[in-house]
């Protein structure tokens, strides 16, 4: 067979991985494919920086005139973000080349365009690497799954977060002082907005909710909180209760009548989850997502979620699958979001919740509140009241109710005279 030609969009630490991997595994690949993979090209905006392990007569920074080129058959990208990637992807699938991408951000954003320039060019499309680095996830929802229902995608999959959640729980320390050693350690960016506000996860949720539920999800409906706001007293509260904080990624189909579904709730936020759940165990910067289907029951998917070489194993893995498809000459799976369900309103989620009230010392403050949490249909499954005087205070924690219900009553008590502050607000997930 003549060797089947790669361009590569970027080259910085997951690029210069894949380069890498190329090199040494040049002919275990050759044979897993049965034809050779060449790298034609590297698209960089500066050439003159140094690379380690990459041969500076492949770096180019007409990017647009490598993944147009006849001599290319294969499409890698790395580059990230919105432009100039989605017109270098289309381009390169218009002219036949299918696509390796790692972008999250524009597979949340636009997706569905660039599955119409797949379906239309019938080229290949993988992008296992856009959400949980080496961790197999979306080939099995996408390939393994499709013949059973899936019902609901629970998981960490944000390293960064998790590892400050960590520090957090099993070291006692501040948000700010775990957040400056995840990034003295490289596990957060010089500016970890879009991890700690939550963007990363929310795009990763939008991609995870559009193949298990075959509908139309972006990351602009995906409900977003990051964790800046979670306090020592809110990880203190979470080990009273034998529980554990950490940013979870939540996608679920939402029953209605007669069997058929109402819509999909899709939502990232920090939640307690008791120790006892498999989640909670999750360490430092790793990432584990559990998957619930109908008939396959609930399957786990762990491992690390990011990272120059375990990101650029999760693209030899696709850029192998997609080898092969060349080499037979048929295209791999192609997107189908034929149930287009609605995605629903945050009021409408129904969960658990943990409520921390500073309250004025005195009789009949407790049953005010209770009667205000009854008044909006939110149940209470307990309530303790530690402290006295100026310091006294009211933990609740409710059963199952609507956001909207449990949003109204907080913004109700916050104008009582017998509470001096809401302390804390923060969902329960997991077995009530």
């Amino acid at each position: 067979m003549k060797p089947l030609r790669v361009a590569l969009l970027g080259c910085g630490v997951v690029g210069t991985q894949v380069v890498r991997l190329l090199e040494e595994q040049r002919a275990d690949l050759a044979a897993r494919v049965g034809a050779p993979l060449e790298l034609a090209g590297v698209a960089v905006r500066r050439p003159d920086r140094v690379r380690a392990g990459v041969d500076p007569k492949l770096l180019t920074t007409d990017a647009e005139g490598l993944v147009t080129r006849d001599d290319v058959d294969i499409v890698i990208e790395v580059i990230g973000g919105i432009e100039p990637a989605r017109s270098l992807l289309l381009a390169a699938m218009k002219t036949g080349k299918s696509v390796i991408s790692a972008n999250k951000a524009l597979l949340a954003e636009d997706g569905a365009t660039l599955f119409a320039a797949a379906r239309e060019s019938g080229a290949d499309l993988y992008y296992e690497a856009s959400v949980a680095g080496a961790i197999p996830l979306l080939r099995p929802l996408r390939e393994s799954l499709v013949g059973d229902r899936v019902q609901r995608v629970l998981g960490i999959v944000n390293g960064t977060t998790n590892y400050i959640l960590d520090q957090m729980d099993t070291h006692g320390a501040g948000f700010e002082e775990a957040l400056e050693e995840a990034q003295e350690l490289g596990y957060a960016e010089a500016d970890p907005t879009a991890d700690v506000e939550g963007f990363d996860a929310a795009a990763k949720a939008a991609i995870l909710a559009q193949l298990a539920f075959h509908t139309p999800v972006t990351a602009a409906d995906v409900h977003r909180e990051g964790i800046t706001e979670v306090s020592a007293a809110d990880v203190a509260g979470a080990k009273e209760m034998d529980s554990v904080v950490k940013l979870l990624a939540i996608c679920e189909r939402v029953p209605g009548g007669d069997g058929v579904d109402r819509g999909v709730s899709v939502r990232v936020y920090p939640a307690m989850i008791p120790r006892s759940h498999p989640l909670a165990s999750v360490r430092e910067a790793y990432n584990a997502v559990f998957v619930e289907a109908q008939s396959a029951g609930s399957l786990m998917f762990y491992g690390a979620g990011a990272g120059g070489a375990p990101t650029a194993s999760a693209i030899l893995g696709d850029l192998v699958a997609v080898a092969r498809n060349k080499v037979a000459g048929t295209p791999g799976p192609v997107e189908v979001t034929y149930a287009s369900l609605p995605v629903l309103p945050m009021g409408e989620t129904v969960t658990r919740y943990y409520v921390q009230l500073d309250v004025a010392d005195r009789s009949g403050v407790l049953a005010t509140v209770a009667e205000e949490f009854a008044r909006n249909g939110v149940s209470i499954q307990a309530v303790r009241q530690e402290g006295s005087g100026d310091d006294a205070q009211l933990v609740i924690v409710t059963h199952r109710a609507s956001d909207a219900a449990l949003s109204a009553t907080v913004e109700t008590l916050r104008e009582f005279d017998s509470v001096r502050r809401v302390a804390s607000v923060m969902r329960v997930e997991g077995d009530e």
